[in-house]
């Protein structure tokens, strides 16, 4: 029986390189993360601009699922696409919202909030991000304002989750000028915030993080923009480079014919 008929669609080749920027990335988030907890501010931070890898997975992950993809279009339906990325990354949702949790419930000490938390409001919340649905500051139960709050940096894949519909039902489809003019257009986004322009007038006027992309992990007009401003020129930048490497491959591969 064939990969079309059954629904499977064999993996491809891995570039190792890329697994292996992922990973330093990876670390490099988790020990910003780590000394942000002892440090006495951002200009002591021993990885000042740690943060910045999450940027860099976002074009990572633009790349790696236009190679993935692009091409199978043609044998994988939106509801397969879907279902595969929710077997890649929802389990690991599913896992951080549950040991977020339990440190929660049982870390008083770092979290003084606790004592006026009720245990269904714990169970709430990790049910609300098993989901990633993202909790209203007013639900806040940590007292950071997060979209998720047993599992902070969980802001992440709920743009990443975003940026996968964005792909399978807009960008994926785009010609070559249209996503061009779409990376351009997301790079006035970035250029907003890492200049502070603030030309939607979304921007705090005493916002600390002016000139950088911190931010998105909040469900304020703010927060979002940022969330949007940090994913979306990574993003389609990432499936622009994808673009050009097939092209490129193509014509070495056919004369320059169209593949």
């Amino acid at each position: 029986m064939s990969a079309t008929a059954t629904g499977y669609l064999a993996s491809k080749p891995r570039y190792e390189i890329l697994d292996g920027l992922r990973g330093v990335a990876a670390m490099i988030v988790v020990a910003f993360h780590l000394l942000e907890t002892y440090s006495k501010g951002p200009a002591y931070q021993v990885l000042n601009h740690g943060y910045l890898a999450v940027d860099f997975f976002f074009v990572l992950s633009g790349f790696v699922i236009g190679y993935a993809y692009d091409d199978r279009w043609n044998r994988m339906s939106l509801k397969g696409f879907f279902k595969r990325r929710l077997v890649r990354l929802h389990p690991m949702v599913i896992m951080g919202s549950l040991i977020g949790a339990l440190f929660f419930y049982f870390g008083s000490a770092a979290f003084p909030m606790i004592a006026g938390v009720q245990w269904w409001e714990v169970l709430l919340i990790c049910l609300l991000g098993c989901t990633m649905l993202p909790a209203l500051p007013s639900w806040d139960i940590r007292g950071w304002g997060e979209t998720s709050p047993l599992n902070g940096p969980a802001w992440s894949l709920l743009y990443e989750y975003i940026a996968n519909i964005l792909y399978a039902l807009v960008i994926r489809r785009f010609p070559k000028f249209v996503l061009g003019l779409f990376v351009a257009g997301a790079a006035v986004l970035t250029l907003d915030l890492t200049l502070n322009l603030d030309l939607f007038g979304l921007l705090s006027a005493d916002r600390s993080a002016a000139y950088t992309v911190i931010g998105g992990w909040s469900v304020t007009p703010e927060q979002i923009y940022i969330g949007f401003s940090r994913l979306l020129y990574p993003f389609s930048r990432g499936c622009c480079s994808r673009a050009s490497v097939r092209r490129s491959a193509c014509g070495a591969d056919s004369g320059g014919a169209r593949c």
